[in-house]
């Protein structure tokens, strides 16, 4: 062994040693133990994700009273958090501890809002989430089919908490706006079979593993069906009459975040938890101008290339209604999906030296939630589950899902984005569980927006089309920046932000008003998506400039995901450490 490898080794077996024996990094694994620990006892679905199986036939509390308990047993861990001193841990341990902090924080801060007493958006709600439950579970088992007849049991109850829930939010005027939610009552009435053999709980009896005995299956069957009927639909019910009668009539007229009570706190404290940034909306809002203004530029540019005769709007009406640029079946849209995500992933190897072992699937958006469910959007799956991360693409209104969005819309959610970010986390065994399993929207969808540019380098976007499909989903997050402050804090109309989006984006107005609605419903969420991207790019400009010739893209972006997803400020301090260690090694090499 050479002299210089020999000391490199000793020094290596020194930092190991020096870590494991570090006091101050036992006592930060052992608090983030007991919050795992709190929250596993205090959300039982949590659990069993985590793999406690004596906690897979569970549902959550979702009672107001529950989350007291739970910002009364978490304070106490962050006040443990606080007393460590950062300064003594190594650099993956500082990120842990940042990070559960602020996961904290926002915990706290969320419930001290009361955010549970609004538990629906314009595209989603608890009741869907109940109905489709059983696709987060495998059937293989007695036990398997044993515990989902326990957690239907207790839907009436989960539903009762949540209707309790938006009673107390009512009563304080914190409430969806009453325009984005009129279509509720036919909403909730997609999930009421009379049928129970056609209702969404019943999907997993449908087929008896081959293991099962007959006899019981016929048992499982049985019991289902009467939960269903005698317990589930009547609270379906129960809950339509809520909407229709008492949410409804009472639900605000208004729609920012500012209308509600203690509006601007609350609408400041989502924009730090969405983007993880300390930005008002005011220069957000400017940022998203600025953003605006350049893309429109780049967007002009295509169509003077394709020597189209006409204005911006006239252009954007073309797209709109060209058959050209839509599918005929929603078998060709996915198929069209399916062959962009195999030829991409044939050119994953040209950016990254690490890929996720975890496969993915592209399959439709469930039914009954695909009419007011956005475009598309990644479902992901335990590393061990039997299923596959999914890429869901929309095919309910094929005329309105054009076809020059879909390399932009599938390298976001499948890959280069979602799913290969979130595999590749959940393969990170190095880190706490935590980390593991943590999704922060600044940094995930960021890096969704990030590969849909990055695409081009690797060859796609060759149709003129697909470039200009491509500047309008940029152009649609940019607008994002801008109708999101502009609803939620700078009195904006619902009109008005349709409007805009209308004039600027290439999206179907159906898309638009699914859009803003998720917008008015999930205020600042959607700013962690530019955002994000900007300060992506903004870090690997800074890396290409200062490591010039040896800079690389693989090594880049295995650095960027290395360490699971992570605030912005601390993907700086990432990136900032990946320079450094380049640098060394050229110098040494040198």
């Amino acid at each position: 062994m050479k002299k210089q490898s020999y000391i490199l080794l000793l020094l290596l077996l020194i930092i190991s040693v020096s870590a494991n024996a570090n006091p101050t990094s036992k006592k930060l694994h052992k608090i983030l133990d007991e919050i795992i620990a709190v929250q596993s006892e205090l959300s039982p679905q949590t659990a069993s994700y985590l793999g406690d199986q004596s906690k897979d036939g569970l549902l959550n509390d979702y009672s107001a009273a529950f989350y007291q308990k739970q910002n009364s047993e978490l304070k106490p861990l962050l006040e443990k958090l606080n007393k460590l001193k950062a300064s003594k841990l190594d650099f993956e341990d500082q990120i842990s501890l940042q990070m559960q902090k602020a996961f904290l924080q926002q915990t706290l801060a969320d419930n001290d809002f009361r955010e549970y007493e609004m538990p629906i958006t314009a595209e989603n709600s608890f009741h869907v989430n109940l109905a489709t439950m059983h696709r987060y579970s495998a059937f293989n088992t007695a036990k398997d089919f044993e515990n989902h007849l326990s957690k239907m049991k207790q839907v009436t109850r989960v539903m009762s908490q949540h209707i309790g829930n938006m009673k107390a939010g009512l009563q304080r005027g914190f409430t969806q706006p009453k325009v984005i939610i009129q279509h509720y009552p036919e909403f909730i009435e997609t999930y009421i079979k009379d049928d129970p053999e056609q209702s969404n709980f019943y999907q997993p009896f449908l087929q008896k593993p081959k293991h099962i005995d007959e006899t019981l299956f016929v048992k499982f069957q049985e019991q289902a069906k009467a939960i269903i009927t005698e317990s589930i639909n009547p609270s379906y019910r129960k809950f339509k009459d809520f909407m229709v009668k008492e949410y409804l009539p009472g639900a605000r007229d208004t729609i920012g975040a500012y209308s509600f009570p203690n509006g601007k706190a609350y609408y400041q404290q989502q924009i730090l938890e969405y983007t993880t940034l300390n930005l008002t909306a005011e220069e957000i809002h400017q940022i998203g101008w600025q953003e605006v203004k350049r893309i429109r530029k780049e967007m002009e540019a295509i169509i003077e290339s394709v020597a189209f005769e006409g204005n911006f709007a006239e252009f954007l009406h073309f797209l709109r209604t060209d058959p050209r640029f839509y599918a005929k079946t929603a078998d060709d849209l996915l198929k069209e999906a399916r062959d962009i995500s195999k030829r991409m992933d044939g050119k994953l190897p040209e950016l990254f030296t690490r890929l996720p072992r975890q496969p993915y699937a592209v399959n439709p958006v469930p039914a009954g939630i695909a009419p007011n469910y956005t475009t598309g959007r990644y479902v992901s799956a335990p590393l061990d589950s039997t299923r596959p991360g999914q890429y869901w693409v929309n095919t309910y209104a094929l005329e309105k899902r054009p076809l020059y969005n879909l390399e932009a819309l599938t390298f976001h959610e499948a890959v280069p984005g979602h799913h290969l970010q979130g595999a590749l986390t959940k393969e990170l065994d190095h880190l706490p569980k935590f980390r593991q399993n943590a999704y922060i929207s600044a940094f995930g969808e960021g890096w969704g927006l990030y590969c849909e540019k990055l695409a081009k380098e690797v060859g796609f976007y060759q149709d003129p089309y697909s470039e200009f499909g491509r500047l309008t989903y940029e152009m649609w997050r940019a607008m994002r920046l801008v109708v999101d402050t502009g609803i939620h804090a700078m009195d904006m109309s619902r009109d008005e932000a349709i409007k805009l989006m209308e004039e600027n984006t290439a999206l179907s107005k159906h898309n638009v008003r699914t859009e803003i609605d998720r917008y008015i419903a999930w205020p600042a969420q959607a700013l962690s998506y530019k955002l994000g991207e900007i300060k992506i790019w903004e870090l690997r400009h800074k890396a290409e400039a200062e490591l010039g010739e040896q800079f690389d893209i693989r090594s880049f972006h295995d650095a960027v995901l290395g360490s699971g997803s992570v605030p912005l400020d601390v993907l700086e301090q990432i990136v900032d450490r990946y320079i450094e260690q380049i640098k060394e090694k050229d110098m040494t090499l040198n």
